[in-house]
């Protein structure tokens, strides 16, 4: 599309509605005040449709648009707000089931449409990107034709700009016109106005700096989304959970293997019950008031480049009492305390004896045996030759719905075990065994009566420590995205860009005001000009028409009232 010369000689792109240079209306236009919202410079997206580019173009420089991402990203948040989303489930609960299982239907429904990852999910991200792609276009597509008008603008302006302005007025014909624009010019520059002057006419400015305030917004506010969306990447952010139960060690999530905690103990504190100020709290949760939690911790590091878990060497780096509000810290990591288990099943020991009371016992007197639940082995075997395999473990037993046992999670708060016990006449390769199901209180044969039956002696419990690992490298981003987003604001908000033109037409002088907000301050400064000059206050069109259209709808009322009567 070509572009238009303007009679002063400034070419202006195509579908330009004032000449960015002189004013001059370019495109006829049946309204008395001119839209100066964008300096009637022409948008792209109002001018170019033909192309695939220019399509995507104009869809996201519509602010509809952008408000309507908007609208569906906080409808999103807040749906996945509702329940708790997969990473904070309780430890060795599957998504699959739990949701489900405590919230029923509506609970499966979040599960499969996806909002228990809810902000991980590739369809949130691509309403973020789609928001910070309409924040770019819709800034570019009106901060630069916006700064070239502005650049661009003349001192003096076309006659037909001057009369189209909000704010117009003339002096009749005046000897000493140049002497009343010089006094306007001394007041206007006591008002902080920054003067131009071109060919005796008068162009006083301020403010348009404020113009900038909502692109420095969107600037901010972009920056802010990059900060949000790098949080989906390791090495930025990461917020994960790890449990560790006394005197056992573990990986660090998100070290790459390279630093592990030792839980050196778990101690907790609870208020005493005779006080009377938490015997409310304990009465009315049925459970004693904590006072304070905490883990001794030893922070440490990989010595050398094995394979974890296969000979590798751990030297000590720190050790720290790890608090609530206060974390253990280390090269832009925090271990958090949030939460802990007490008495968690860990061994169960067991010895084997006969079932028969009256039968000889001697030989089973060394037959005693110890499983960890947290990693079983499958066999026993003894020097009298008597062997215990287990065959199955179910660390929180349960029946499915299949009517078959199955386990809930990896965590033994409900431990079975399937026990096959072999006596040194049989021979593992060929015969089943004596089979038993054995846990907490259950100790049933599972193949007709048994003459040896596995009995539980002794059981050892640990106390479990839940550490929050937190590394946010985003955090000054989304800081620098913040400041940014609030300059803008106050730039945008308490300042304001006015302009008035002063000309001299031959002996008459005209003078135009425009501003983007906050016309009663510039109608102050006018008045200000009045009072110390012959330069009369200008007219305000926009409420004149607004008047006049008033008057007309009630002379119409009127007229039709009195046609009422008549009939």
């Amino acid at each position: 599309m070509e572009k238009v010369k303007c009679d002063c000689g400034h070419v202006n792109p195509y579908g330009t509605y004032l000449c960015e240079s002189c004013g001059k209306p370019l495109i006829e236009d049946k309204g008395t005040v001119a839209d100066m919202r964008y300096e009637g410079v022409a948008r792209r997206s109002q001018t170019y449709s033909k192309t695939i580019i220019d399509k995507i173009w104009n869809f996201f420089s519509s602010v509809k648009v952008g408000i309507w991402i908007i609208i569906l990203l906080l409808l999103a948040s807040a749906l996945g707000s509702l329940l708790p989303q997969e990473m904070y489930l309780p430890r060795g609960e599957q998504a699959i089931t739990y949701y489900e299982e405590y919230y029923g239907f509506f609970g499966k429904l979040f599960y499969q449409l996806g909002f228990h990852n809810l902000y991980t999910s590739w369809w949130y991200l691509l309403l973020i990107a789609a928001l910070g792609i309409s924040l770019v276009i819709c800034s570019l597509d009106r901060v630069v034709p916006l700064y070239r008008a502005l650049k661009t603008q003349r001192v003096t302006r076309h006659e037909g700009f001057l009369k189209r302005q909000r704010l117009i007025a003339k002096t009749d014909k005046l000897e000493d016109a140049q002497q009343e624009i010089a006094k306007a010019e001394k007041i206007l520059l006591a008002k902080k106005y920054q003067i131009r002057k071109e060919n005796g006419n008068l162009l006083a400015e301020k403010g348009r700096f404020s113009r900038w305030g909502p692109y420095i917004n969107h600037v901010g506010l972009i920056i802010f989304l990059i900060g949000a969306m790098l949080r989906f990447f390791p090495e930025m952010y990461i917020d994960d959970n790890i449990w560790v139960r006394d005197g056992e060690v573990a990986v660090i999530k998100g070290t790459d293997g390279e630093f592990f905690l030792r839980n050196n103990g778990f101690t907790v504190e609870l208020y005493d019950e005779d006080e009377e100020l938490y015997r409310e709290a304990m009465e009315r949760t049925g459970s004693p008031a904590v006072k304070s939690y905490e883990t001794a911790a030893t922070l440490l590091k990989r010595s050398n480049t094995g394979t974890i878990g296969v000979d590798t060497e751990l030297e000590e780096v720190k050790d720290h009492v790890i608090r609530v509000n206060d974390p253990l810290t280390f090269e832009g990591y925090s271990l958090y305390q949030v939460d802990y288990k007490l008495n968690e099943l860990a061994e169960f020991t067991f010895v084997l004896e006969a079932a028969d009371e009256h039968a000889d016992q001697s030989e089973l007197a060394d037959i005693r045996f110890t499983v960890d639940l947290y990693d079983p082995q499958t066999v026993y075997e003894f020097d009298n030759g008597f062997r215990i395999d287990i065959l199955e473990y179910f660390p929180n037993f349960i029946i499915n719905d299949d009517r078959e046992p199955s386990t809930m999670n990896r965590i033994p708060d409900n431990p079975r075990l399937i026990f096959a016990v072999f006596t040194p006449e049989m021979d593992p390769e060929k015969d089943t065994g004596e089979l038993s199901l054995v846990g907490i209180q259950v100790n049933e044969p599972l193949n007709g009566e048994n003459d040896y039956i596995i009995r539980m002696v002794d059981v050892k419990m640990k106390n479990v420590t839940a550490l929050t690992v937190r590394k946010d490298r985003t955090i000054p981003i989304l800081i620098v995205g913040g400041l940014i987003f609030m300059v803008g604001l106050v730039q945008g908000s308490y300042w304001h860009h006015r302009r008035i033109w002063l000309q001299d037409r031959n002996g008459e002088i005209w003078v135009a005001a425009h501003a983007n907000k906050n016309w009663y301050g510039l109608k102050k400064d006018l008045q200000a000009v009045a009072a110390g000059s012959k330069i009369p206050v200008p007219t305000d069109q926009k409420e004149s028409e607004e008047a006049e259209q008033t008057r007309k709808v009630k002379e119409e009322g009127v007229t039709e009232d009195d046609g009422r009567t008549e009939q």
